[in-house]
């Protein structure tokens, strides 16, 4: 394993670490999503996934969340010998803010961390995904989220580098 993947990983694990020992009289919560998106490539027709995201509240209007998932890449209808889907788990961390003073409403979020590939020819890469989303009181979230992942892939010419998406993320999300 890289020294970049290691201090990824470290790093989220820390962060989560270090936020579930803080007393919050809220607690965290827990956010189950579904993923559907538009890939930023030539060479996929679209992407589809899921995620648990665990969010810790500083205050009403700043969390930290973090995520674990899997996406994947479905493949345009190139030759067989072209045709490789992409997949990978994101385990990202980041800052997530309310623009409303109630800690729902309006948001925006941005996060970082590493993308672990599970198909062929696929690497561990360094993932960030910036996204906007509005949240109802009710549990109930809607996003829009860009992921990227640099060297995501195997230098192959066949297959970008790096890949992307745009994504819609509905999420449900409950008090743990």
């Amino acid at each position: 394993m890289k020294t970049t993947t290691k201090f990824m990983a470290s790093a989220v694990a820390a962060v989560a670490l270090f936020f579930s020992t803080n007393v919050n009289a809220q607690g965290p919560k827990l956010g189950i999503g579904i993923n559907a998106g538009i890939p930023t490539t030539d060479q996929y027709n679209f992407t589809l996934g899921a995620d648990a995201r665990l969010q810790f509240d500083v205050s009403k209007q700043l969390s930290i969340p973090v995520t674990v998932g899997y996406t994947h890449f479905f493949s345009k209808d190139y030759a067989p010998e072209f045709k490789q889907d992409y997949g990978y788990i994101p385990v990202k961390a980041g800052v997530k803010v309310f623009f409303d003073q109630s800690g729902s409403g309006l948001y925006g979020l941005a996060e970082v961390g590493a993308a672990f590939g599970v198909t062929d020819q696929a690497k561990t890469g360094f993932l960030y995904s910036p996204a906007i989303g509005y949240s109802w009181s009710s549990g109930l979230d809607l996003g829009v989220k860009y992921e990227g992942i640099s060297s995501a892939r195997d230098a192959n010419p066949i297959y970008d580098k790096n890949v992307g998406h745009v994504a819609l993320r509905l999420a449900y999300g409950f008090k743990l």
